[in-house]
């Protein structure tokens, strides 16, 4: 079916059959590589090696949120503070580096919040090896369940399990107070997709792509409500289950992949 043409009221009439091949071309139109330079996924992509991409792209999503040039600008300022060594930085990480942050600010994200990701992420990287060993870990261990829900709150728990100000808890999602996770759905995306179409980045071998959450912001939540697939109303893990569920209907192995259609069409084309 030809769907360039159609109009929105046209769109919210389609068949779930029709709905699935709208979803299908979207997705694909937009997973290209023209997608990277205005996203923050352009960090991690800045870099070759796991260590700094896991490092890079995880506090990328971290302040990913209020206008998409700031949110570059302060990501780009951030691995310009680690010296574009992320991995390095966080590892050998001591006292007298916070000076380094001094100044930094991403709305309120401030300097004693970026030391204190700094710290627990050098403490994460000491007991598990990597970002990607504490949340596989956590899947594992919890029995496999079909999305990663437990395993985002005990990656929260895991991460704050240092001295920290009560101010930094708030950076780091927490299901289980009903935040959607928006950025810790959007950062295991990059992690776990395969980069075959070399927009995420897939360096995550452990996580299944089945088990991944949309990264629900405005524009995928409004679009997935205009198109049927979204009836709860506000922007909670609640509507994050219901979404992936009408998601996974029409792929159960990459559900995910239709946050590009769902997001290019809120944000890009105004849907």
């Amino acid at each position: 079916m030809n769907f360039k043409d159609k109009k929105a009221d046209d769109l919210i009439k389609l068949s779930k059959l029709e709905l699935g091949e709208f979803l299908l071309e979207k997705a694909e139109q937009f997973e290209t590589q023209d997608f990277i330079p205005d996203d923050p996924i352009s960090i991690p992509h800045m870099f070759s090696k796991n260590g700094d991409i896991e490092i890079a792209g995880f506090l990328a999503a971290t302040i990913a949120w209020g206008n998409r040039k700031s949110i570059l600008k302060n990501a780009n300022r951030l691995m310009e503070r680690m010296d574009f060594s992320p991995y390095d930085f966080v590892v050998n990480f001591e006292k007298s580096d916070e000076k380094v942050f001094q100044g930094f600010v991403h709305r309120t994200f401030q300097p004693e919040d970026v030391v204190c990701f700094m710290q627990a992420l050098q403490q994460i990287i000491r007991n598990y090896g990597s970002l990607e060993n504490v949340f596989a870990q956590s899947w594992e261990t919890s029995g496999r369940p079909d999305n990663l829900k437990s395993t985002i709150i005990d990656f929260h728990n895991t991460f704050f399990d240092i001295p920290h100000a009560q101010r930094t808890r708030k950076h780091v999602a927490n299901p289980s107070r009903g935040s959607a996770a928006k950025r810790i759905n959007m950062y295991l995306r990059w992690m776990v997709r395969s980069s075959d179409k070399g927009v995420d980045l897939g360096i995550w071998k452990r996580l299944p792509t089945s088990v991944l959450s949309i990264p629900l912001d405005v524009h995928t939540s409004n679009v997935g409500r205009a198109l049927g697939l979204l009836e709860r109303k506000q922007n909670d893990w609640k509507s994050v289950a219901e979404l992936d569920k009408s998601l996974r209907y029409y792929d159960s192995k990459d559900p995910v992949k239709y946050d590009f259609a769902l997001f290019g069409l809120g944000a890009i084309e105004g849907f």
